[in-house]
Formats: C-alpha cells, structure tokens, sequence
C-alpha cells in the first residue's frame, strides 16, 4: 500500500520556522519526484517545492524562493521541507505528493495533508 504521510504543520508566529516530513512508503522511493502543494482557504492548490529524489535537482516557486528548502533523506524514505520566515500568507493545507514523472498537478500519490497556520 503506498503511502504519503506528512507531519510537523502546527502554529507559529510571524517570521518563526517549521519543518515539514513527508515519510514515503510502498513504492520505489529512488525513482519518484516528491514535491510539496500548499491549498490555503478559497484558494487553488499551487506547487511549493518538488526534488527529484534520484539526481537531488530541485524547484522552488517564486512565493518561496529564498525562504525554504527541500531536501530527502533516502534512506529513511522521507523528504522534508525547511520553512524560514514564515508570513501569514504561508497559512495553509500542506501536501506532499510522488511522481514518477516530475512534479505537476497531476501527480500519482498524495498525502492527507498537514496544516500550518502563521500569525501576524
């Protein structure tokens, strides 16, 4: 059974950090590309970060550049997500997902979600 399951959302204030953990499990780890979606309320879901995890090549959009980085521990299946200076608008769902092909909407596995909530 695959599995995606995220943990480390919570609340944090204004300029704080977390770290986000994606554990992986039931399919070939090394070939995927993981990539972490965010849905804040009333929002389309958009792309965050993704890695491929077999060359480590990775992809930051524009409303995070700068502020977070992805990285992945293979041998514990897992991909994690640093998040620095932390802004209210960074409030939202957080989703990991796997593909075999690279990180688009369309993605073959998703996780269940974690929420991070930031305060002004």
């Amino acid at each position: 059974e695959v599995q995606l399951v995220e943990s480390g959302g919570g609340l944090v204030q204004a300029g704080g950090s977390l770290r986000l953990s994606c554990a992986a499990s039931g399919f070939t780890f090394d070939d995927y590309a993981v990539g972490w979606f965010r849905q804040a309320p009333g929002k389309e879901r958009e792309g965050v970060s993704c890695i491929s995890i077999s060359d480590g090549s990775t992809y930051y959009s524009d409303s995070v550049e700068g502020r977070v980085t992805i990285s992945s521990d293979n041998a514990k299946n897992t991909v994690y997500l640093q998040m620095n200076s932390l802004k209210p608008e960074d409030t939202a769902v957080y989703y990991c997902a796997a593909d075999k092909i690279g990180c688009t909407s369309g993605m073959e596995y998703w996780g269940k979600g974690t929420l991070v909530t930031v305060s002004s």
